[in-house]
């Protein structure tokens, strides 16, 4: 059984095959063809009969008229012509060289009839005959012949134009058709309208975004609908434009619109009309958080390190992560500030939400201010047509993470505490307010009540960012954290660079416990990747390491060289022990001097004479050797 085929696209659309289009062109038009053959039939005294391709009557008169619609069952004379394209006489039915293989030949009923093909550019689609049945039609074809094939030609000439006409209108429903598919199929809500403003197309997605049916608008003038809608000023000559913010009311109800629009134009490019496309403002927001939410999801989970100080400081987070309080990070450059305002995102709420990061420390003054906030076409030199919107509006519903906050300007500090007290934001050169429902997470590594006591932070805005204080606490002093950070990086790194680097050796991680860290996690990740790229073996030793951080560890005697030259990482305690006794030698062995040396070294009175017991260190050595060593 053969496979049904899936249907076309015209099918879809009119329900009628291309092929049935074909055959039926003739049957389009079957009226206007038995009007003609009847009109013939009545001037000229003979009979009239249309066929198609397919040898189907579609229209005829006297004897033929009850067959119409029926099949000829010979016909070849008709398949002849329709073969050839050449009209034919024939003076003797049943006696010409084509009835030979007729069945009624030498007998035929007709007595002459005259065959004349009707065509459609040039293609042949059917015949029209004048047939003689008596003595009297037949000399009445053979006496007026060839005033007769002039004439049926001019009818032939008629029906085929009534074809084209009739396809053209179905050429015209399919085209129509085919564009109120597409337009229905678009995302994006799409209105037309003719020189006049009348609507002539209204999609299916504009009775989404408009909140009214296709059938309530179209035939309507826009302008009694919509009269803030910029489509309309197309018409008047004003410059197209592309996604461009559109304030407008439209059924008894405001919308807030992006539109691109363009006018329709005449062969003599003359406005004749205009379309336009529109999206809903916060559908376009939602898309564009979905571009920022593309970035990698980071929870609390992907904060590497157990030492108690990172872990409290992660409990602390995690219990206002639900809230939408305001949060202020502080640390040092490098500690992984925005990567706890990430994880308080992701735990919150708003995780669906996006969460928008900007660097106020990295954009001049001039243009924070409309990154921030936005701005209105023609706000400055140089702005974008159509405007800008900023961060705290594409973070609506979200969470705005604003880093190196102490860089920013009194100015816009100013702006920020309207944003943090008001929920609203007004763009540069506009007048109008729009509310965002954001979440404020600021960073900083300067110390903001120092800038706020020099008159270089605003005090009242410095109590609204530090309702939820968080500190994180520098890398070097969570050592215990550094041989976690260490792994983690080195098998990242080492599947992105392609390289099979399985562990630290013993004084390569001893190094990188001694070093400070001055760039916190941030330089961590950077040696490693330096490391990888350097180490040619399987194992990162001290020569792959950054030459900054072996330089700074030797100079403050972590290294050693045995008698063979070779380098000796110190112990922890070897260091320790000899920190507290330059420190006592310096400060003096009395108690004063204990209590001095324990303050330099950053612990306790109880800890320094803890340490002092632990190493038996005494008065009897100099630079951490016993007198009778050195």
């Amino acid at each position: 059984m053969p496979v049904k085929e899936e249907p076309s696209f015209e099918e879809r659309l009119t329900g009628i095959a291309p092929w049935e289009v074909n055959m039926n062109r003739l049957f389009q038009v079957k009226e206007k063809g038995q009007k003609v053959a009847e009109a013939i039939a009545t001037v000229l005294n003979v009979e009239v009969e249309i066929v198609n391709q397919e040898l189907v009557r579609v229209a005829g008169t006297g004897r033929v008229k009850e067959n119409i619609g029926s099949r000829l069952l010979r016909g070849l004379v008709n398949k002849h012509v329709l073969e050839t394209g050449q009209y034919i006489y024939i003076s003797s039915p049943g006696h010409h060289a084509i009835c030979k293989e007729c069945s009624l030949a030498g007998k035929c009923f007709y007595k002459a009839y005259i065959v004349y093909p009707i065509k459609v550019k040039e293609e042949v689609i059917g015949n029209i005959s004048l047939i003689a049945f008596n003595h009297e039609q037949e000399e009445n074809l053979r006496r007026q012949r060839d005033s007769l094939v002039e004439f049926i030609s001019k009818m032939a000439d008629f029906i085929s134009s009534k074809v084209i006409e009739k396809q053209m209108e179905a050429d015209k429903a399919v085209m129509t058709n085919r564009l109120e598919a597409i337009l229905d199929s678009v995302h994006e809500g799409v209105i037309a309208i003719d020189e006049n403003g009348i609507i002539t197309h209204f999609n299916k997605s504009s009775e989404q975004i408009f909140g009214t049916k296709k059938n309530e608008v179209v035939g309507k003038n826009l302008k009694d609908l919509a009269p803030n809608l910029p489509l309309l000023t197309l018409l008047e000559g004003a410059e197209s434009f592309t996604y461009k913010e559109v304030f407008a009311d439209f059924n008894r109800q405001k919308l807030h619109l992006l539109s691109t629009a363009r006018p329709i134009l005449s062969e003599n490019k003359e406005i004749v009309g205009a379309v336009a496309s529109y999206r809903d403002y916060g559908e376009t927001q939602k898309n564009v958080y979905e571009i920022f939410n593309k970035q990698q999801h980071l929870s609390f989970d992907d904060i590497i390190g157990s030492s108690a100080s990172l872990q409290e400081v992660i409990k602390k987070a995690k219990k206002i992560a639900s809230s939408n309080s305001t949060v202020l990070i502080l640390g040092e450059s490098g500690t992984g500030k925005e990567l706890f305002a990430r994880a308080i995102h992701e735990a919150s709420s708003q995780s669906n939400k996006p969460f928008v990061s900007i660097n106020c420390g990295a954009i001049p003054e001039a243009l924070l201010e409309s990154e921030l906030f936005g701005y209105e076409e023609g706000a400055f030199t140089g702005a974008k047509r159509g405007g800008k919107i900023g961060k705290f509006e594409l973070a609506n519903s979200g969470t705005v993470f604003l880093d190196e906050i102490g860089n920013m300007s009194l100015y816009l500090q100013a702006k920020l505490l309207r944003v943090l007290q008001e929920r609203q934001i007004e763009r540069v050169g506009g007048n109008k307010l729009i509310p965002v429902d954001i979440r404020v997470i600021a960073a900083t590594n300067s110390d903001l009540q120092d800038l706020v006591n020099k008159g270089l932070f605003r005090d009242d805005l410095y109590y609204r960012l530090s309702v939820i204080p968080l500190e994180i606490p520098p890398l070097r002093d969570r050592k215990e954290d550094i041989p976690q950070l260490l792994d983690y990086h080195r098998i990242r790194y080492s599947k992105l660079l392609g390289k099979k680097i399985i562990d630290f050796d013993k004084e390569a991680l001893n190094i990188c416990l001694n070093y400070s860290w001055p760039g916190n996690v941030r330089e961590l990740v950077n040696t490693v990747e330096y490391a990888i790229n350097i180490e040619e073996g399987p194992i990162i030793k001290i020569e792959s390491l950054p030459p900054r951080i072996r330089e700074e560890v030797n100079a403050r005697g972590v290294i050693d060289y045995n008698l063979s030259g070779d380098i000796v990482i110190k112990s922890l305690d070897k260091i320790e022990k000899e920190a507290i006794i330059k420190a006592l030698n310096h400060f003096g062995w009395h108690e004063e001097g204990k209590m001095k040396a324990a303050r330099a070294l950053g612990i306790g009175r109880a800890t320094i004479y803890r340490k002092i017991q632990k190493y038996k260190i005494s008065p009897e050595f100099v630079n951490g050797a016993k007198r009778n060593e050195v």
